[in-house]
């Protein structure tokens, strides 16, 4: 297993921000990774860091990366994945199996831990749709549980991962069968629509920065209240989708904490709505940051 003391984590996250980290571990088994979250409960475990704003002042714990756990399988209509399987790698690879369900995360760069944690969809399909059961470690017990669909508490960007007591580290889907020309076509049309309406990694982001209310969308909301022109020197809002923040090359945590400060007011301000991040802020907060975070978490 690799284990990197006073780690850069600024290139493991798609924003492209963030400081030294005490310690990070890679595990690269199932086995190791388990073995790794009971004996470090405070460790903060990450997978591909695409919807995370990880502080510039970096984290004086330890993190556990799961990226090197790539582990999946396909048996008929059973997909069996680990939990640092990349999302847009398993869409591809079912396609080419004839399995339909899985087209959706051909455009966002998640882990299959992420999207199952924030219950993660596009398209009209969700990660949850075609979930069978997970293998979870229970932080509390200390020991490996399976939890079914109906028992994870899914619901629009929730599960039960949400509260920190259980790790993902593997999940069984139950895809539907399909032919690869009408699967792959369903990926063509889904990236196409994404190209059009989200920055690539070009452009370092992390995907959308609010939530979009019910029955409305974050998206509109910001866009009618006129943020596709917030600017700032670091960090701008995306022309073509007033719901991204676009790191124009060496943005810190407080840039981005501070363009989303002011895209939260600019909705508020004009629907009395007040949304709510999408983006997970980590690591060691500043006093400036705690009171931007507080304003839209308070």
């Amino acid at each position: 297993m690799i284990v990197k003391e006073n780690f850069d984590i600024k290139n493991l996250t798609t924003y492209k921000i963030g400081g030294i980290v005490k310690t990070v571990y890679f595990p690269e088994t199932q086995a190791e990774f388990i073995e790794l979250i009971r004996e470090h409960k405070d460790a903060i475990v990450l997978g591909s860091c695409s919807n995370i704003l990880f502080s510039s002042n970096g984290y004086d714990g330890e993190v556990i990366v799961t990226t090197e756990l790539k582990q999946f399988e396909i048996r008929g209509l059973h997909v069996y994945s680990s939990c640092g399987v990349k999302g847009p790698m398993l869409a591809q690879k079912t396609a080419e199996a004839g399995l339909s369900g899985f087209e959706f995360m051909i455009g966002f760069p998640g882990s299959i831990g992420g999207d199952i944690c924030m219950n993660a969809g596009a398209h009209g399909q969700c990660i949850s749709d075609n979930l069978v059961q997970c293998c979870l470690f229970d932080k509390e017990a200390g020991e490996v549980v399976y939890k079914t669909k109906e028992e994870m508490d899914f619901s629009y960007r929730h599960s039960l991962l949400k509260d920190g007591r259980y790790i993902l580290v593997h999940a069984e889907f139950q895809l539907k069968k399909g032919t690869h020309e009408d699967i792959q076509a369903l990926i063509d049309r889904n990236l196409e629509f994404r190209k059009n309406i989200q920055p690539s990694l070009a452009n370092p982001n992390a995907g959308s920065v609010f939530k979009n209310p019910e029955n409305d969308s974050a998206g509109r909301l910001l866009d009618k209240a006129g943020v596709k022109s917030f600017d700032l020197p670091r960090a701008r809002v995306w022309e073509n989708h007033a719901n991204f923040i676009v790191n124009k090359g060496d943005a810190t945590s407080e840039d981005i904490l501070t363009l989303m400060v002011m895209m939260y007011n600019a909705v508020k301000n004009q629907y009395t709505i007040e949304l709510k991040p999408e983006i997970i802020f980590i690591g060691n907060k500043t006093e400036k940051e705690e009171e931007l975070w507080n304003i839209m978490c308070h």
